[in-house]
């Protein structure tokens, strides 16, 4: 029923072989030139699955962070309907409808790699030495890419292994050490880069609570222990490619963080600060000409042009000798008082003779001193 999808892994992987061993310029079969253009055959159908799958990553990074800016009133819902579940469920599932968010889309990446990754197994479990061709590959083709060795081992040799093929195998290696060696190795960093690339996966979507943490926790741990566990029972190219792919994922997902980290995180707000536009000082200031603004005070002042700069008070020795007699000329004063006599007098304020008989001062001359002060005010009845 798959047999069009072994096809299809077979084909993407004799095409890349082909275009490396155009690079190696045609390596014999069983050489170490040839295992490496078989491995790299591998290694780069890793990358055609996984460049096909990045628009469907990217859906599932925007469907993680919506769904954690709906974790607010997500909780709100469920304080609102307490124990009733089936109003809840209800009610979340018409607000992601209303908000165009599936929590399916999480799981996109990971579905199209489930059945790549089987008709890869498939495919390198039924190679072996002399064996007829296989999905849509040639005898020899099938031969040489059996035959093919990583650090000594081939690609389609497993730590454990029985029947004909065992046979095969070991007719080509001697014995089990080379392959359990590069196997073991294989199988441990396989788990630890597995283990870390679901640590990053927790990063990425951020605190959760509740049952969905403890999914995150037991699939930190469970996962690597299972696949350790069934690593013994893969082909060395198979080990290859769970590697392979686990390095993608770590670099994926690293860049991910980086360009669009979690909503709440350090690294949220850091980037926020830091995509935040810095304030020029000098766009602050007035342009050259331009009137400064200036905030408005309770109190009324007068305009500089209006204040005389000798004397801002106002009250001048000129003002109360009266008008048209000078201040500063000693040989002028009739009483042949000196100047500094006039301003003392002046000071003191009018004389009497400058007086009205009431006493009060003219309204001319005691305003006088305090026209240019209160010009432009409005003159209240």
């Amino acid at each position: 029923m798959l047999d069009w999808l072994y096809t299809a892994i077979s084909w993407v992987m004799a095409q890349w072989h082909a275009l490396w061993s155009l690079v190696f310029d045609d390596p014999e079969a069983g050489t170490g030139l040839s295992g490496l253009a078989w491995a790299l055959s591998i290694v780069f159908l890793v990358v055609t699955v996984r460049v096909i799958l990045f628009p469907l990553f990217v859906k599932q990074v925007k469907s993680q962070r919506a769904m954690q800016e709906l974790q607010p009133e997500i909780a709100r819902l469920r304080k609102q309907y307490g124990s009733d579940r089936q109003g809840f469920s209800e009610a979340m599932l018409k607000m992601q409808r209303e908000r165009g968010v599936s929590p399916l889309a999480g799981c996109l990446p990971i579905l199209p790699q489930i059945p790549i990754f089987l008709s890869l197994f498939h495919v390198l479990r039924r190679l072996a030495p002399d064996a007829q061709g296989l999905y849509s590959w040639s005898a020899e083709l099938t031969d040489e890419a059996a035959r093919a060795p990583f650090f000594g081992a081939p690609i389609s040799s497993s730590f454990f292994m029985s029947g004909a093929k065992e046979d095969a195998i070991i007719a080509i290696t001697g014995d089990y050490t080379q392959i359990r060696v590069v196997g073991f190795l294989l199988i441990v960093i396989m788990s630890f880069t597995t283990f870390f690339t679901q640590k990053q996966i927790m990063r990425r979507s951020g605190p959760v609570e509740g049952q969905a943490a403890m999914v995150q926790k037991m699939l930190l741990y469970v996962m690597p222990l299972g696949l350790f566990v069934s690593g013994f029972l893969f082909p060395i190219g198979v080990l290859l490619y769970w590697f392979t792919n686990n390095l993608w994922t770590l670099g994926q997902q690293f860049f991910i963080l980086r360009k669009m980290p979690p909503p709440g995180s350090d690294a949220a707000k850091a980037k926020a600060a830091a995509d935040k536009p810095a304030v020029d000082p000098k766009a602050l200031a007035p342009r050259p000409g331009a009137k400064p603004v200036r905030p408005k005070s309770g109190r009324t002042t007068a305009p500089a042009s209006t204040v005389e700069v000798a004397n801002p008070t106002g009250d001048t020795a000129a003002d109360s000798a009266g008008p048209g007699t000078p201040a500063d000329d000693g040989a002028a004063t009739p009483t042949g008082a000196t100047a500094s006599g006039a301003t003392a007098a002046g000071s003191d304020g009018p004389s009497s003779a400058a007086r009205p008989s009431g006493g009060r001062p003219r309204s001319g001359a005691g305003r006088g001193s305090q026209g240019p002060t209160n010009r432009g005010k409005r003159k209240r009845r």
